[in-house]
């Protein structure tokens, strides 16, 4: 929930395609509606039905190098021959509200947040399949990819697997019920971290003021 006493704080999701990350960010945002869900930037152009704003906020290329160069983004890459990445400045109002911002994003896009100007306040989760006989089994019960599709989504998934320990926690999701329960747990124990209540110091100080006053 917002609470303008603290900071909001960035917390980024990452896993393999099929680990249930997408499933969590949304169980995430239906528990808490203040939180916000990062937009990402993107220099391609919109696709039918699309809103600038809501699916993405659509820039022309020298607009985002611009943004890029200014340190606007939190993160970037390149996918084709097309730009995407983070914007800042809605990240930074979201944390002056005391409401936190949700990254699902994969693990290069996280290292770079992590490595941004507002890496102390990124609280990163990576989701883990319980075995790899079930990563390609909920790939497949989408029923939504081709065997070339999920073939090389597989393939991908061991290169993401390898940047586990990058992270603050992990889950491993065999139960999405005890997955998400745990995810809150983990959200809920972060805002209470001492460096995450600004007006702490204050009300301690207010304390000491009440034994001098005794």
């Amino acid at each position: 929930m917002a609470d303008p006493q603290r900071r909001g704080l960035l917390l980024i999701l990452s896993s393999p395609s099929g680990a249930g990350k997408s499933t969590l960010a949304r169980r995430l945002m239906d528990w808490d509606p203040t939180i916000r869900f990062s937009v990402s930037a993107t220099t391609r152009p919109p696709r039918p039905g699309e809103v600038d704003g809501t699916d993405y906020h659509f820039r022309s290329h020298a607009a985002f190098a611009a943004e890029v160069e200014a340190g606007e983004m939190l993160e970037h890459a390149r996918v084709f021959d097309n730009f995407y990445g983070s914007p800042k400045g809605p990240v930074q109002a979201a944390m002056a509200e005391g409401r936190d911002t949700l990254f699902d994003i994969d693990w290069q896009g996280g290292q770079q947040i992590r490595n941004s100007s507002l890496g102390r306040d990124v609280v990163s989760i990576f989701v883990l399949p319980p075995s790899i006989a079930e990563l390609e089994r909920r790939l497949r019960s989408r029923a939504q990819d081709s065997d070339a599709v999920i073939a090389g989504r597989m393939a991908k998934s061991r290169d993401e697997i390898s940047h586990w320990a990058e992270y603050d926690y992990v889950l491993v999701n065999a139960d999405l019920d005890q997955a998400f329960a745990r995810l809150v747990t983990i959200l809920q124990a972060e805002r209470l971290r001492r460096d995450r209540q600004p007006g702490l110091s204050e009300f301690v100080r207010g304390l000491n003021r009440e034994f001098e006053a005794r």
